[in-house]
This record gives C-alpha cells, sequence and structure tokens, in this order.
C-alpha cells in the first residue's frame, strides 16, 4: 500500500489559536512536507486548519463539498480554506463518501456530530476491507477512554482494533503512515486483491 492522500476529519468550529486548530495545521504541515496531500470537507474549523497547514509548508490540499438548499447547521464549505482543487458534490452522503474513497487514510480529530458519523463509517469500512483497509490515525489522547468505553459495552471484533492507532504527538504522525505503509504492503504482496480498485465488469460467456 502506497498513501498519496491523507484525509483530515474533524471539528467545523475550531478557531485559530484553538490547541485544536493547531494540532490540525501542524499535523498537515508534517504530513505535507513528507509529500503527502491532504483533502479535507472543504469548510472551516480542522478543515481550513489544515489546508494552511499544507500549504504553510508547501504543499498541497483538495477540498471536497457541496451547497445544500435546506441544510441549516451545514458548515462544511468556506471561502477562507483556499483549498488548491475542490470537487463539488450533490449531498452531504456523496461528500462523505467522496471524503473516505480519495484518501487513503484519515487523521481525525476532536468533533461534533458530523466527525463521529464519518469516524464510524470509516471505521466500519476499515473492518469490511480488513487486510486492504484504510487505515485510521485517531489523534488526541480523548481517544482513550472513547475507545475503552467502546471496548467495555460493544461487541468489538479483534480486527477492528487493529485499523487505528491513536496518538497525540504530530512528530508521531508520518511514522505510523509509514508503519501503516509497510503493514498493508505486506498483506497486499499476500494477497493483491485491492477492493477500493475499479475492476471491469466479467465477461459474459
Amino acid at each position: 500500500m502506497k498513501v498519496k492522500n491523507v484525509t483530515f476529519l474533524g471539528y467545523s468550529q475550531a478557531v485559530p489559536g484553538d490547541s485544536l486548530y493547531q494540532s490540525a495545521f501542524d499535523v498537515a504541515a508534517a504530513v505535507s512536507r513528507a509529500g503527502y496531500v491532504v483533502v479535507n470537507g472543504g469548510g472551516p474549523g480542522v478543515m481550513r486548519a489544515s489546508t494552511e497547514g499544507a500549504q504553510y509548508a508547501g504543499g498541497k490540499a483538495v477540498g471536497i463539498t457541496f451547497y445544500p438548499k435546506n441544510a441549516t447547521f451545514f458548515e462544511g464549505h468556506d471561502t477562507g480554506n483556499n483549498v488548491d482543487k475542490m470537487i463539488e458534490t450533490k449531498s452531504y452522503l456523496e461528500r462523505t463518501l467522496k471524503l473516505l474513497d480519495y484518501g487513503d487514510i484519515y487523521v481525525i480529530f476532536n468533533g461534533g456530530t458530523g466527525t463521529v458519523s464519518e469516524f464510524g463509517m470509516a471505521w466500519g469500512l476499515a473492518r469490511l476491507y480488513f487486510g486492504h483497509h484504510k487505515p485510521l490515525i485517531l489523534f488526541g489522547g480523548f481517544w482513550y477512554p472513547i475507545l475503552e468505553e467502546f471496548g467495555k459495552h460493544m461487541k468489538l471484533r479483534p480486527e477492528e482494533l487493529k485499523v487505528y492507532r491513536i496518538l497525540t504527538e504530530v512528530d508521531e504522525v508520518v511514522p505510523t503512515i509509514h508503519l501503516f505503509e509497510k503493514e498493508l504492503g505486506e498483506a497486499h504482496l499476500r494477497d493483491p486483491y485491492n477492493p477500493f480498485k475499479k475492476h471491469a465488469p466479467p465477461q459474459k460467456r
């Protein structure tokens, strides 16, 4: 597995000066210096911070958004989030799926219900395609008690605990991406099936 795009997910109301905003900025700068492309939802908060961090480090940022008519509290578009490329989708669901599809790995920060839904879908897909999955980096120590509670009360399978790493330091992120690349590269050599690759339909006989 070779990572190219890193999708950033997190709180849309983080503002400059917040530790959360600064963490997203710093992580984005670090992954950009390592040659990865930053991907986010095109909105404010963690999304905008990741764009600014990427561009500060000389990297690129891709935004994925949509323009709703009746979504009263949608915060997924910010004219101040000056991504290098913007991809427009037709709905919130399509946007979420595109964020997950476009990224090869996810860095997930603290956030609200939108972040929770993105985390849940990313985690579920990782379990479904385990061995060929897209890994999760859960950034922040607050993730430890959350995952501990899931482990106590939810019926988790062993492989579901292997698809993520909880990190608390910026300088841990790039080495962890490299580790995931190595682990999944070895799995790919054992079984080259790639569920994210578009396959030709079977030929009729």
